[in-house]
């Protein structure tokens, strides 16, 4: 990551306290900060990682258009310009049972920590391509990017 900074991942299916999670980090309580993401819509850790270092680079730039570096790397991986509808549509909502976390420099400590805030079940992030919500990823996509499907010639 952009001047040795790290992030680090987390994938958790059948988790029940997702409202809970969702309150804290409204409020601003959430221990440690961390970034949830609506895991069905992210098919490959490589597009998190690319929104996690537009966030270290917005960071070091004083730039963030978010208030933290962790809710920075939902915005970017949403690719809207809306900060309300980035964290709507690919954070978490009160019934999201499949979350990916990520947390930046994150010691062995704050991970477990990170665990001990979700209640569900750690699973493989090799998980993410075969769970993951094709038709709503291209959905959002197309809606973000003006794409339209490919047409044969």
């Amino acid at each position: 990551m952009a001047g040795g900074r790290s992030v680090s991942l987390a994938l958790y299916s059948d988790v029940s306290n997702s409202k809970e999670l969702l309150d804290l980090m409204q409020s601003g309580k959430l221990e440690p900060e961390v970034a949830f993401l609506n895991a069905s819509l992210v098919p490959d850790v490589f597009p998190v990682l690319a929104a996690a270092h537009k966030a270290l680079l917005s960071k070091a730039r004083e730039s963030l258009t978010t208030r933290t570096l962790h809710s920075e790397l939902v915005y970017n991986y949403s690719g809207s310009k809306h900060i309300t509808e980035s964290l709507k549509r690919c954070g978490i909502s009160d019934d999201t049972t499949y979350i990916l976390a990520a947390r930046f420099d994150a010691s062995d400590e704050e991970m477990k920590a990170v665990d001990r805030l979700i209640s569900g079940t750690d699973i493989d992030l090799g998980e993410l391509e075969s769970r993951a919500n094709q038709p709503q990823i291209l959905k959002n996509c197309r809606s973000r990017c003006s794409l339209r499907p490919r047409q044969s010639l």
